[in-house]
């Protein structure tokens, strides 16, 4: 070899490694997605488990899954931070109570009345708490997500060993719920982790509450504003939603015995008349035999928070699973009832 073919072979190795040092690291997992799903024997053995227990046509999933497309942007966004950051609920809270979304939820709730009407008196479900879940979720419908959700749920329950069964079953969820309502599977968006509509179901749970209250003959979470209201209510009541009956208190805390109650986990798990005896002061009143938890809202730096959750309280963290989000949820319901009030 020549010298100046082997100068041109070194620059070309040389610029060769150095595009390879600048690839973005992703984990190591995520590189059998590059493949096509549908010659993948872990989709393959998914496919016959969906002909066998639910009658799909092999055919048409090989077809589908030949067209779904890995996804790396969903393997970063849900994959947890090397070194999580200590949460702040001042800078979550931040997030959600801001004017824009109080106004806007203030003129949600004018524009679908109606619907928070029927849906409260259903369910009964204050209509401010289905506005600020709304609300949370998606701005009141603006942000319902970008991915097809074909492929979100096929590169996590693929190509995300963490939660493999979790969004395997979702996917199997989708397809079966895509089937039944006849809808193009290929073109329906939603967020990252596979959550679809207005109101963010993910497929299982689209499946068991989502509902008709506008009285078409379809349950439609990506365009019926009165079929979203209708369907997170139905949601809350089937979680235990008790119609009438607090979410939560402010509480001032003393002494050390509280941590008891902090430790114990947001389920209520004690008794309010039990409370002052803990060093613990709720801004509020129920009987004494009412059960209830002490929720800690921690900001680093700042002194804590602290919330006396009932089960209305616990309700709202089986829509996430986050006593921020609940407390979040609960502060914009307040915020947006008094903000449609003044208007």
């Amino acid at each position: 070899m020549s010298r100046a073919a082997q100068r041109l072979l070194q620059r070309l190795l040389a610029l060769s490694l150095a595009c390879c040092l600048a690839l973005p690291s992703t984990p190591a997992f995520a590189a059998a997605g590059a493949r096509h799903y549908a010659q993948r024997e872990d989709v393959r053995q998914f496919i016959a488990q969906m002909v066998r227990e639910h009658g799909f046509v092999a055919g048409e999933l090989r077809a589908l899954f030949s067209q779904a497309r890995y996804q790396p942007s969903v393997i970063a966004a849900i994959t947890p931070p090397a070194q999580p950051r200590a949460r702040s609920w001042q800078a979550y809270r931040a997030l959600f109570l801001t004017p824009e979304r109080i106004q806007a939820g203030a003129e949600f709730s004018e524009t679908q009345r109606a619907a928070l009407a029927l849906a409260a008196a259903r369910y009964g479900v204050p209509g401010e708490i289905i506005v600020a879940i709304i609300g949370v979720e998606t701005v009141y419908g603006r942000n319902t997500g970008g991915y097809r959700v074909i492929d979100a749920l096929t590169t996590l329950a693929f190509d995300y060993p963490p939660r493999a069964e979790f969004f395997r079953k979702e996917l199997e969820n989708f397809l079966l719920f895509a089937r039944d309502a006849d809808i193009d599977t290929l073109a329906l968006k939603g967020s990252y982790a596979g959550a679809i509509g207005i109101p963010q179901f993910m497929p299982g749970s689209y499946r068991r509450y989502a509902v008709d209250l506008d009285g078409d003959g379809k349950q439609d979470l990506s365009n019926s504003f009165a079929d979203a209201i209708g369907s997170v209510a139905n949601f809350l009541k089937a979680h235990g939603w008790e119609s009438g009956q607090p979410v939560a208190y402010a509480a001032q805390v003393q002494g050390g015995d509280y941590h008891r109650l902090v430790d114990s986990g947001i389920k209520p798990g004690y008794r309010f008349g039990e409370l002052p005896g803990l060093g613990v002061n709720a801004a509020g009143a129920a009987p004494a035999d009412t059960a209830c938890a002490l929720i800690e809202l921690g900001t680093p730096e700042a002194p804590s928070e602290y919330l006396v959750g009932f089960n209305n309280f616990y309700v709202l963290t089986r829509y996430n699973r986050s006593s921020m989000y609940a407390a979040a949820v609960l502060e914009l319901a307040q915020a947006v009832k008094s903000a449609a009030a003044q208007q």
